[in-house]
This record gives C-alpha cells, sequence and structure tokens, in this order.
C-alpha cells in the first residue's frame, strides 16, 4: 500500500491541447478515491498518468516515498482493472488470475497459494477450472479483479469497471467492491461517469471538468456544499434544479414565487456584495407535501403535476413553471451530457420534487408543496460560485 500525490500534474498532448491542468491532489494510503465527471474531463487520462501509460507534461507524481514520473507501468507496482474485462479465452479461472505472477517468474506453489486466496476472497473457488465464457458478467469482472489482487500491489487503479454490466449487476458488484476494498485496505483509484458509483463508493471523490478539478471532498460534502454550479448540478440524482432569481432585499423572485431567504443565506450574500441577477439550486428533497408537511416553516407554492412517479418509499413529481430554465455554460454543459438536450426538454423550466410515498398528489391536478429554504443555494451566473457557501469556495 502507499500514498499517491499528484503535484501540479498537467498533461497537455502535441497538437497543444490540454486534457488536464494543474491537479493537486493527496491520496491516503489505504484511501478509496473516485474520479469522477463527463466525458471527456480528463479523469481517464488522469488515471493513465498514474499508472504510467501516459507522459506527464507538467509537475510531479509520487507513489509510496519515491517520484515515478520517469518510472514505466511495470516499475510502478500498481494493478489497473478495466471496462473490458481483458481475460484469455483459452484459460481457466485459474490461469488468468495466475497469468502476472508466472509472467513474474513466481514459483507454481506460491502462483496456485495466491489465486486461491484471492478466489476465496471473491467467492470464485468453484469457478477455477472454467474458462470465462462458462461465467457471467459479474464473475469475469471478479476474475479481472482477482488477477489484480494476487500481485499484492502498491495500489488498484480502475476504470469504469462496471460499465459493461446491467444496472441490477453493477449495484450488486459496487457493494463487493466496496467490501472487498475496505477488507484488503490498498489505495485505490477508481474512476467513473456514474455520480451513483462515485457517491457510494468512495471515502473521497474527485469532480473534474474540462481538464480541472472542481472539489474534492467527502460524498456528504458535495452534496451538501458544492462549490459552484457544475458540482451542484452532477452530483445527486435526480439532479438539482435550478432557476433564474432576482434579489431584492431577503426575498428571491423566482418562477416558483417570492422565496424568503433564511438569515444565513442572506448575510452570506450580503458580505459578498452578489449581484441581483442569481440562480437559486433546490433539490427534490427540499420540497414537501403542504398537507403533510411537519411544521410551518418555507413559503408554500402551488403547481399542477405533469407527471407522477412512485418508487414505493418515494414519490417523484415533475411539474413546468412559467419562463426558460436558467443559463449557464456550467449547466449548458450537463444538459448537453445529461441528454436532456437532445429530449426537446431543454427548453421548458422543468421541476421535480421528492414527496413522501403518503402524498395526494395527482397527475394533472394542483398541489400545494412546502419549500425549505435552509436547503437553499444561491449561485452567481457568471462565474458560477456557490454564494450560499462562501467559506467552501476556495
Amino acid at each position: 500500500m502507499a500514498e499517491i500525490v499528484l503535484s501540479g500534474v498537467t498533461k497537455r498532448f502535441p497538437d497543444g491541447s490540454l486534457a488536464v491542468q494543474g491537479v493537486d491532489l493527496d491520496i491516503a494510503d489505504g484511501e478509496f478515491v473516485i474520479l469522477v465527471g463527463p466525458s471527456g474531463c480528463g479523469k481517464s487520462t488522469t488515471l493513465n498518468m498514474i499508472a504510467g501509460l501516459e507522459d506527464i507534461t507538467e509537475g510531479t507524481l509520487s507513489i509510496g516515498d519515491r517520484v515515478v514520473n520517469d518510472l514505466p507501468p511495470k516499475d510502478r507496482d500498481i494493478a489497473m482493472v478495466f471496462q473490458s474485462y481483458a481475460l484469455y479465452p483459452h484459460l481457466s479461472v485459474r490461469e488468468n488470475m495466475g497469468f502476472p505472477l508466472r509472467l513474474a517468474k513466481v514459483d507454481k506453489a506460491t502462483v496456485n497459494q495466491k489465486v486461491e486466496e484471492a478466489a476465496r476472497v471473491l467467492d470464485l473457488s468453484e469457478f477455477l477450472d472454467r474458462r470465462p465464457a462458462a461465467l457471467s458478467g459479474g464473475q469475469r469482472q471478479r476474475v479481472a479483479m482477482g488477477r489484480a489482487i494476487v500481485r499484492d500491489p502498491k495500489a488498484f487503479l480502475m476504470d469504469e469497471p462496471l460499465s459493461n454490466l446491467d444496472a441490477k449487476l453493477r449495484v450488486q458488484m459496487r457493494t463487493q467492491i466496496a467490501r472487498l476494498q475496505r477488507r484488503l485496505g490498498t489505495t485505490t483509484v477508481y474512476v467513473t461517469h456514474d455520480q451513483t458509483e462515485a457517491m457510494t463508493l468512495g471515502d473521497r471523490v474527485v469532480v473534474m471538468r474540462l481538464g480541472v478539478v472542481q472539489q474534492v471532498g467527502t460524498p456528504a460534502q458535495l452534496y451538501d456544499l458544492p462549490r459552484n454550479l457544475f458540482v451542484a448540478g452532477f452530483i445527486g440524482s435526480p439532479a438539482m434544479n435550478f432557476l433564474n432569481a432576482t434579489v431584492e432585499g431577503s426575498i428571491l423572485h423566482s418562477a416558483l414565487g417570492d422565496l424568503p431567504l433564511d438569515d444565513r443565506t442572506r448575510q452570506a450574500l450580503e458580505r459578498q456584495n452578489a449581484p441581483r441577477e442569481v440562480i437559486v439550486g433546490l433539490r427534490p428533497e427540499a420540497f414537501e407535501d403542504a398537507a403533510l408537511a411537519h411544521d410551518a416553516h418555507g413559503p408554500v407554492i402551488t403547481a399542477t403535476i405533469d407527471v407522477l412517479e412512485s418508487l414505493g418509499s418515494d414519490v417523484y413529481v415533475y411539474f413546468t413553471q412559467e419562463g426558460g430554465p436558467a443559463q449557464s455554460a456550467e449547466l449548458e454543459e450537463l444538459a448537453t451530457d445529461s441528454g436532456l438536450k437532445d429530449t426537446g426538454a431543454g427548453g421548458v423550466q422543468q421541476v421535480v420534487a421528492r414527496l413522501d410515498a403518503a402524498t395526494r398528489a395527482r397527475e394533472g391536478q394542483p398541489l400545494d408543496m412546502r419549500v425549505d429554504m435552509s436547503k437553499a443555494h444561491v449561485f452567481d451566473p457568471r462565474t458560477g460560485t456557490n454564494l450560499s457557501h462562501p467559506e467552501n469556495a476556495g
């Protein structure tokens, strides 16, 4: 196991394009860190630089107590697990898992011992004599992980290892990977496009955009205290609702109506001399069916429900409001990445609320909802900065 330290790491391709810019990141020994962001954000390039598959243009990379910028991948003592299982079809599970040890000229008895230990950890013992074609997708992915585990490396590097699996299997494998990493205690860097994976797996999450790190923090920190519009919009499912608003004293005038600011947010905006035109962000759980509200705090809005989705424990309701959607470069990029622009839904102000399963909401009917303004975020539309949490903007 080892600490991984990136100091000002930059990747510039020969044509001058910048893939990754000035990444500073300390990954503690035994920590599970997730790199997440939309396609083209630089997360896989960053992982490849740690692995030695991409040269570093500027900055330094240390694994353990030595700088490894000029070391080839085989000398970095890391193991990678890719999206592709990359198993040899003509070899058994046992032979596939032991392959890197045989390449390293490890004696046969040690190879068998390490393979059988890894197989027990991964629940693969009964499949050791099968070939990959006789395994399910999840079992093949576990074989690929076993091949990495037997090497007992300083760090695991995983590049979207679950993206080839169906939704149910991904959830199961996610749990297994988390349990396995805790058990082994090996430093792990994991790349994914799926923010749900990022939020459920990592000790810390690194959100990237256009080659630049936007924010590093625990899943709870990213969710509750997003540094900017991009992080706020990327983290969370369903995504945060964004509305154009105008600040006038302690009131936000928005498409939902007049929303009073709580004292903390009002004081934060005053201290920063916030612009008059802002974007207000409300997560779906900031709404509550007014008939079921536990207290009388927060304004009540009325909306006609367009679509209702019942998930058993929760109900998501969707409704539209007058006025176009909030506009910013960050939100435009998020809409493109999520495919929202392709659905034709990008031209209306759609809002989603997460309500208690006991709600009497019905499609086509008006519903009174109370808004918890203590959960509201206020953003500067020009810079994307979260004005309601200036202490987190650095």
